[in-house]
């Protein structure tokens, strides 16, 4: 009997040109297709992970073969790479790295050509469609380490600051210090505690107005909220979280030993002996940890002008001439996190002298002025908005400011206020100017009440600015008219810009602008508000006496360059 031989393996185009460039044998190449095949996997893959060959030589030879373009990863900085959208996991399960996001697309470096099943993984998991390019599998490796080791650095290097991490002054909760210790097993907890103060002092530099510490499953992140968007900084390692969160909840004053239920407290900063800056912080459970938000409270938005907000030229003039009416209403409206409490402050700050009595309730107290009367709302002392207001109208005021009016009772203080002489700022929860007085109409205030106390009615948003970096737009002139524009504007032609991004700026946004809709309640507003009118029709009203809206005031902020497109419409969607 003949013995019965084993096919021939026939080389692939990729390994017959890698024998012909002597990057191995033909026998490593036979012999490495095979244990490929015995293990499942693609020639490519194999080689990749096994490492067989010159890593840089299968890099050019595989690019050739695929028609794929190779990169060096040496050039790259990952700064701005978006390395948060695949899991460390993944990252090296397939061997690839996230350079850039453009959209929906999601570009990645890859050390294997042919591992489609690896990037349908990663599309599935992030929701991107991936678009691929080559580069060595050793580079990949070492920059998988370089870009993630800011993790370790956050750590590491805070020894090597300049900043006098160490000697930066806590008003809260020092004294706990021992207390904290013991429940942290008495681990060495100076890297937490230059951590958290490295943490807290970047946010302050970046103009940050929020710090995420968020604890998953698998990971642990730390974000800020710059100019409206969180921004990921730093991924501490999952193991840190109870510290984090002990050493945050010490400086609030808050108890450590409690993890079952949301908790409040406040953290002052004294950076120097000029400069401190106060933290709203609040915790709350989740899943797989405390959450611990902290809110940076900077007075400095207190003392802006009103020609730094955003308002436009006939804008500037009504918020002017109501705030400076000795008695009456002026009712701010929008959002959470659209600017409403500057916007007060700065009136505020203009009426501040020593001839006017001014004092102010709200929940919380964000920015504290010196020369005005500060209240701190506690429901469960029973110190409401309405019974504070209560007792401001005994204490002699001129002006008083409330934080939110959120009843009846606190509308029908307000409103009594208003009427014996004194000036009455506040806010609301509704979409725009006209639906506050809508919205005062369903809480039962009397028509003639709202007619006889508001003088003025004024809707924001906070709008991210361009950054000098911003570069034209081409849009097309279907796409402006549909945006809102009218044909005499897009013929007459118009700049605009969109975001590019640079080391200076964030994503290509620096700071924020306000976009306003300011409403004076005129004659004829105040019959259709008597005649039991909705907000539609006080809606086109202003439209008739030239108020403009919020879209339109975004629209002009696009036309002067000072706003994006897409900005707009994140921020005015109709």
């Amino acid at each position: 009997m003949y013995a019965q031989s084993t096919p021939a393996i026939r080389l692939s185009s990729l390994a017959r040109k890698l024998v012909e460039n002597g990057l191995m044998s033909e026998e490593q190449a036979m012999s490495a297709m095979a244990k490929a095949g015995e293990k499942g996997r693609t020639f490519t893959s194999h080689l990749v992970r096994e490492k067989i060959i010159d890593a840089a030589g299968f890099a050019h030879l595989a690019a050739e073969d695929f028609g794929m373009p190779l990169i060096d990863l040496s050039a790259m900085n990952f700064k701005h790479a978006p390395l948060d959208v695949v899991k460390e996991d993944l990252l090296r399960k397939h061997l690839i790295i996230p350079l850039a996001q453009r959209g929906k697309r999601l570009y990645v470096a890859s050390a294997d050509p042919g591992n489609k099943a690896g990037m349908d993984e990663i599309a599935f998991s992030t929701g991107f469609i991936i678009e691929t390019v080559l580069a060595p599998y050793n580079a990949i490796d070492g920059a998988i380490d370089r870009a993630l080791a800011n993790t370790a650095q956050a750590f590491s290097e805070l020894t090597d600051q300049e900043d006098d991490l160490d000697n930066l002054k806590f008003d809260a909760g020092e004294q706990q210090e021992d207390k904290a210790d013991a429940g942290l097993e008495g681990a060495d907890e100076a890297p937490v505690v230059r951590f958290v103060n490295k943490v807290l002092v970047d946010a302050i530099r970046k103009g940050a107005s929020d710090i995420h510490f968020e604890p998953y499953e698998e990971e642990y992140r730390v974000r800020f909220r710059i100019d409206g968007v969180l921004v990921t900084q730093v991924r501490p390692p999952k193991k840190m979280a109870p510290r984090l969160s002990a050493r945050l909840k010490v400086m609030a004053s808050l108890d450590i030993a409690e993890r079952r239920v949301p908790q409040d407290g406040r953290i002052k900063l004294n950076i120097s002996k000029g400069q401190a800056f106060d933290f709203r912080v609040s915790s709350c459970p989740t899943l797989w940890g405390e959450k611990i938000v902290l809110r940076i409270l900077d007075s400095s938005g207190a003392f802006l002008g009103p020609e730094k907000l955003g308002f436009e030229p006939q804008q500037h003039e009504d918020y002017l001439a109501a705030i400076n009416k000795p008695y009456g209403m002026v009712l701010v409206t929008g959002p959470t996190g659209s600017g409403k409490t500057v916007t007060l402050y700065t009136a505020l700050g203009l009426l501040n002298d020593e001839g006017r009595n001014i004092s102010t309730v709200e929940d919380p107290v964000e920015i504290r002025m010196s020369g005005v009367n500060q209240v701190q709302q506690n429901a469960k002392q029973g110190l409401t908005f309405a019974a504070a207001l209560r007792s401001f109208l005994r204490q002699d005021p001129d002006i008083v400011m409330v934080g939110e009016i959120r009843d009846l009772e606190t509308a029908e203080i307000a409103i009594k206020a208003a009427q014996t002489g004194h000036l009455v700022l506040s806010t609301l929860h509704t979409n725009d100017a006209p639906a506050t007085v809508a919205r005062l109409t369903n809480m039962g205030v009397p028509a003639y009440n709202i007619v006889s106390t508001v003088h003025l009615v004024l809707a924001q948003r906070l709008a991210r600015t361009l950054h000098t970096c911003k570069v034209r737009e081409d849009v097309p002139p279907e796409v402006l008219q549909k945006a809102g524009f009218s044909e005499e504007e897009i013929e007459a032609g118009m700049e605009l810009y969109t975001a590019k991004g640079c080391d200076q700026c964030t994503a290509g946004y620096k700071g924020r602008s306000g976009v306003f809709q300011v409403m004076p309640i005129s004659e004829a507003m105040e019959e259709i508000i008597l005649s039991g009118g909705g907000a539609l029709e006080l809606a086109r009203q202003a439209d008739r006496e030239g108020v403009i809206d919020l879209r339109r005031a975004a629209l002009n902020k696009v036309k002067s360059g000072k706003i994006s497109l897409v900005e707009m419409n994140r921020v005015t969607k109709e």
